[in-house]
């Protein structure tokens, strides 16, 4: 069970890391702009640039969901349910919730 001095130290953790995800949207949106096919680059760098945006979609797309999963454990950071194994019922630790705060399942649950 969570006291409410970590579901603060836990909102503060993921506030900082919406802002986080927020900024790497912003960069991630611009680096994954269209090639222009009309840049006077040669062959293999317009492979490398077109590849390079293939990773940065990649990219955005998983910061955009991790983005979501974040909202979603700042709304309900206050459920008594926060921070207990969705599989197993039991108390996720404090360490992996300050590290991944969206965690839904402790660590032997996510293994499985």
């Amino acid at each position: 069970m969570l006291s409410d001095a970590d579901r603060s130290r836990l909102k503060t953790i993921i506030i900082e890391k919406i802002q986080e995800a927020e900024s790497d949207i912003l960069e991630l949106v611009d680096a994954t702009k269209p090639v222009a096919p009309e840049n006077s680059i040669g062959r293999i760098s317009r492979m490398d640039a077109i590849n390079n945006k293939s990773v940065g979609e990649a990219t955005l797309r998983e910061t955009r969901n991790r983005l979501k999963r974040l909202n979603n454990a700042l709304a309900s950071i206050d459920s008594p349910k926060f921070g207990v194994c969705t599989r197993c019922g039991e108390d996720i630790p404090m360490g992996r919730l300050e590290f991944i705060p969206h965690a839904t399942r402790c660590v032997y649950c996510t293994g499985r």
